[in-house]
């Protein structure tokens, strides 16, 4: 089986050297703990401490939505961090008919938010389907965290 995806978080930067780091978990109410515990240790690890808030609001919100909406038993969370200081996050599952979208939450509401709150945080972010030759077999919901760059509006 061979896999591509559709679209790619950074299509026009080439970078000389990235460390990627994965975590497969199973689509649990305490999956998003573990992701957060999990994207801490990596941005510590490489020096980008002042990405760990945004980093874990973004992946407890990208979490819930696989948790909650994609009918799957496993999620994979993967990191990538750059030499250019970008960091890339991509949250998968194998659901490709259950996409995403940003919804226009009612004030009292308690849910609706989490990818307007990805987009705000993040410099870039997406959702992209993932391929088996012509035959959709997943999506990731992705985004870019950069220490030198404000976030998207």
């Amino acid at each position: 089986m061979s896999t591509a995806t559709l679209a790619t978080p950074l299509t026009t930067t080439v970078h000389k050297t990235a460390q990627t780091y994965q975590l497969t978990a199973p689509a649990t109410a305490t999956t998003a703990h573990v992701a957060r515990s999990f994207i801490t240790a990596v941005l510590a690890a490489n020096a980008h401490e002042p990405l760990i808030g945004d980093a874990c609001v973004c992946v407890s919100d990208a979490v819930a939505n696989v948790v909650t909406h994609a009918r799957v038993t496993a999620l994979t969370v993967e990191v990538v961090v750059h030499d250019n200081g970008s960091v890339v996050v991509a949250v998968r599952d194998n659901d490709p008919r259950r996409l995403p979208w940003p919804r226009n939450a009612r004030a009292d509401a308690e849910t609706g938010r989490g990818l307007t709150l990805v987009r705000r945080l993040a410099h870039a972010s997406g959702v992209t389907l993932l391929w088996d030759e012509l035959r959709p077999i997943g999506k990731e919901v992705w985004f870019v965290l950069r220490e030198d760059a404000p976030a998207a509006e």
